[in-house]
């Protein structure tokens, strides 16, 4: 457990310096939780290259990944992530991830970056 919760940490510190490529490694962590930080992490970084790191956390097995990467994407005005936010927001087999995705979708819709 202290071992995930450095790696947050470390993934969070290489976010705040703008480091995507060192972030968007641990995309693929076995562990959701790291996914998860991963893509809010990404969420802080309002870049293109940010946005399509979120991608693969958008196809995530894991639903909190899901709705986490959705919410990122909006926090950062992803528009190249809208229909994949789209596709989560009303064919998710997750209800949670349904609705963070709608609420994501409403956000990038109205968005006019």
């Amino acid at each position: 457990m202290a071992r995930d919760d450095a790696l947050k940490d470390k993934i969070i510190k290489l976010g705040n310096k703008q480091k995507i490529n060192a972030v968007a490694k641990y995309s693929d962590h076995p562990n959701p939780d790291i996914r998860m930080t991963v893509a809010m992490t990404l969420g802080m970084i309002p870049t293109y290259d940010s946005g399509m790191a979120l991608i693969p956390l958008l196809r995530d097995t894991d639903p909190m990944v899901r709705a986490s990467a959705a919410t990122a994407a909006a926090d950062i005005h992803a528009k190249h992530c809208e229909e994949y936010v789209k596709k989560l927001a009303f064919a998710d087999n997750d209800p949670n991830v349904r609705q963070a995705a709608k609420s994501a979708f409403d956000r990038l819709k109205s968005s006019v970056i």
